[in-house]
């Protein structure tokens, strides 16, 4: 089948649906999820390790760097608050490890803390985030 030449010139000439349309997306967190304090990257990992090996000790070490000045997503809370988040997220991890579900959680929470604290470096350094 062939186009006449007034349809395919058509065609070609109308503008993509996307074109010049910029479209952002944001994560909605959830308290606990956006509680998770931005670390230095050896600090992040240190908890992963911990995540990984005994559920919820990491987030629980990680509770630990609110008291110390880390910044969470939920600047509007009280730092004791946001210590109690993390605390109740550990003792989730914790809780629920017998039957796998606390494990896995505790193993996304140190990766989420890893890129939160890779995504810090990017933005402290100045440098774009091409993730």
């Amino acid at each position: 089948m062939e186009a006449k030449d007034g349809e395919g010139a058509e065609r070609a000439a109308a503008p993509s649906s996307s074109s010049g349309v910029v479209v952002q997306v944001r994560e909605k967190k959830g308290p606990l999820r956006a509680a998770i304090p931005y670390m230095p990257f050896p600090v992040a990992v240190l908890c992963l390790f911990l995540n990984t090996f005994v559920p919820g000790l990491g987030t629980f070490v990680s509770a630990f760097t609110v008291l110390c000045g880390a910044r969470t997503d939920l600047p509007d809370r009280h730092m004791c608050c946001v210590f109690w988040l993390n605390i109740a997220a550990a003792l989730i991890q914790i809780l629920t490890a017998i039957v796998m579900v606390g494990w896995i959680m505790s193993i996304f929470w140190g990766m989420d803390m890893v890129i939160l604290a890779i995504s810090q470096g990017y933005k402290d350094q100045g440098i774009p985030q091409q993730l």
